[in-house]
């Protein structure tokens, strides 16, 4: 009998747990190499897991609504014979240790005849392509602090400690090195690093925070739904950005019946045939208008480095709410494509996010954003800043007004364009000439030809 674990993925980049959605499989089934066997939802979007193998599932790790640590054994398999041999549930396995890393895959042997241990295995990409590993469990830190065999003070081994726990302490002028863990295998935990907070500042030792008082107990009319997955991420970057860029909003009112009226002719143009054309689409090909005419507005703050960089391409971010919260996927290289491609991307990004089925990859590299409050009937908005990027523009209802046109108060459709800027690196003047830009191509869109 040989046993194959597979274990769960960092499917994004660096990410550290995920949500089991879905699984497809149950204990018995048969499985195929390439069959998805569940669905999990990261911190960036909702990703199908196919196993790399063939054989019969022995047991699933976890229940749906579990949130997992990458590198935890979610599902094993016994390949001793084909996926279709028989579905039987196996004798009881030994218990195997798991690997605290990134593996995706292992596979342990399960003797009923004398077979070696094959070496532990990691993919290369999603349940795909293996390399043989090395990798050892890094040894527990005694939580005295002695190295083992009581030789004094460790000098050797790194405290375990996730990124966002490592980020907290540094934050909070912590030094692991000294904090008590309480997680399993000695990891350090978001609370050892609130208590270890509470220091004497003379001789940092760590003392004991005081019991905190008991909850109240929770109205039996209340709802209560757990922060996981894309809303655990979108909320922290929305605090990180607002807290970390200085942000500045900046207001335009304008008269847009022109880009209206021009929206309802393509409806009827042969080139726009079978796509959609929508304000949204006009919207956007202003912002490349105005971008190429203001090219500094579409940079990052390099914090690390102390730089502003320029970006001479646009990933157009288009804010979609979902299901399972608000994510940004971006069209790549927006600035190139024709009002046709553009209609077509958009349709594409909105219909997949719709779907669930934005990847990770497309929420990346993001350079400048677009949120469309107006569809629900909002006028404006102050947006908060994409993280990495350095302007976000917000689009507000447009609706009938009454509005001075040619000497006369006349009834006009309106709409109020909202631009949040980083101050560090976008200024008033550049801040203000994008925006001014921007409503002056929605007034008049002939400049989307004259100005291009």
């Amino acid at each position: 009998m040989a046993i194959r674990e597979f274990r769960m993925p960092d499917v994004g980049e660096g990410l550290t747990e995920a949500d089991i959605l879905t699984w497809y499989v149950k204990p018995g089934d048969p499985v195929v190499d390439g069959q998805v066997v569940c669905e999990i939802e990261t911190a960036k979007a909702a990703v199908e897991l196919p196993v790399p193998f063939d054989g019969v599932v022995r047991e699933i790790g976890f229940p749906e609504g579990t949130t997992v640590d990458v590198g935890a054994v979610i599902i094993s398999v016994d390949t001793a014979g084909s996926a279709g041999a028989g579905a039987s549930a196996p004798a009881a396995v030994p218990a195997v240790t798991a690997a605290p890393a990134v593996t995706a895959v292992t596979e342990t042997a399960v003797e009923t005849v004398d077979e070696p241990a094959r070496p532990e295995r990691r993919p290369v990409l999603v349940g795909y392509g293996v390399v043989e590993s090395s990798a050892k469990r890094r040894p527990r830190k005694p939580a005295n602090g002695t190295a083992p065999g009581g030789r004094g003070p460790a000098a050797g081994p790194r405290p375990l400690a996730k990124p966002p726990v490592r980020k907290l302490a540094k934050d909070l002028g912590v030094d692991l090195t000294v904090v008590r863990p309480s997680g399993g295998d000695g990891t350090i935990t978001r609370a050892d690093v609130h208590a270890a907070a509470v220091v004497d500042i003379g001789t940092r030792e760590i003392v004991d925070r005081p019991a905190a008082p008991p909850a109240a107990l929770p109205d039996a009319r209340e709802t209560r739904i757990p922060i996981k997955g894309v809303r655990k991420a979108t909320a922290a970057a929305m605090v990180g950005s607002a807290f970390t860029a200085p942000h500045v909003t900046e207001f335009v009112t304008f008269d847009i019946t022109r880009t209206m009226k021009l929206v309802e002719e393509l409806k009827s143009d042969k080139d726009m045939a079978g796509l959609r054309v929508n304000p949204l689409l006009l919207i956007a090909k202003a912002v490349l208008v105005a971008v190429k005419r203001n090219p500094d507005i579409n940079a990052a703050w390099d914090e690390a480095a102390q730089e502003i960089v320029l970006k001479p391409y646009v990933n157009l971010g288009i804010a979609a709410a979902t299901p399972r919260g608000l994510i940004v996927p971006n069209i790549k290289d927006a600035h190139a494509q024709t009002l046709p491609e553009l209609s077509a991307s958009l349709g594409e990004l909105v219909s997949t996010a719709r779907e669930g089925k934005t990847t990770p990859a497309a929420m990346q590299g993001g350079t400048f954003t677009l949120t469309n409050v107006g569809v629900f009937g909002v006028d404006t908005g102050t947006p908060i800043l994409n993280p990495g990027e350095a302007a976000i523009l917000a689009v507000g209802t447009i609706k009938l007004q009454p509005w001075l046109h040619k000497g006369k108060v006349k009834a006009r459709q309106v709409t109020t364009l909202a631009l949040s800027f980083d101050h560090r690196l976008v200024d008033g003047e550049l801040g203000s000439k994008f925006l001014a830009d921007t409503a002056a191509i929605l007034e008049q869109p002939k400049r989307l030809i004259t100005w291009a």
